[in-house]
């Protein structure tokens, strides 16, 4: 009995020797470790955010005019040439591609590529019917009123 007790005696002598991790020490490596995982199992599956077309405004020739496009927050677009008005309308995104209808005309939707530009960068941009057209993202501009 004396040796069981003696044992006993040195295990918790050995026990106590070396510090035990705290609850709190525990969770926090736990939660270090599952961070981890998941950042490496998960780095794929992040989607760049949405192109968001509202509150935009941009530069660009067409037709052998230089012109102007603004988007206001509500989706409604107003392009002109100096003081000329040449089109309005309104504009949506759909599948990565901004979808722009006309109030002028009845062509429908006509959509064109996107692709998340910063404001004084510049990208090609195709709609449907394969035009391109290099626009230039500019500060924006609240476009003057419509005649």
């Amino acid at each position: 009995m004396r040796t069981v007790m003696i044992s006993l005696a040195v295990l918790a002598l050995v026990a106590c020797n070396r510090p035990a991790e705290t609850t709190n020490e525990a969770n926090l490596a736990d939660a270090n470790a599952a961070v981890d995982a998941n950042a490496a199992t998960d780095s794929n599956l992040v989607a760049p955010a949405a192109f968001e077309i509202n509150q935009t405004s941009w530069e660009f020739n067409r037709e052998g005019k230089a012109q102007m496009e603004s988007i206001d927050a509500s989706g409604n677009y107003v392009v002109w040439s100096g003081e000329d008005h040449m089109d309005h309308g309104t504009v949506v995104m759909k599948d990565g591609k901004a979808c722009f209808t006309s109030a002028m005309d009845k062509e429908g939707e006509e959509c064109w590529t996107t692709s998340p530009v910063e404001i004084g960068q510049s990208m090609e941009t195709t709609n449907d019917k394969g035009e391109k057209l290099t626009v230039k993202r500019i500060t924006y501009v609240v476009a003057p009123p419509m005649p």
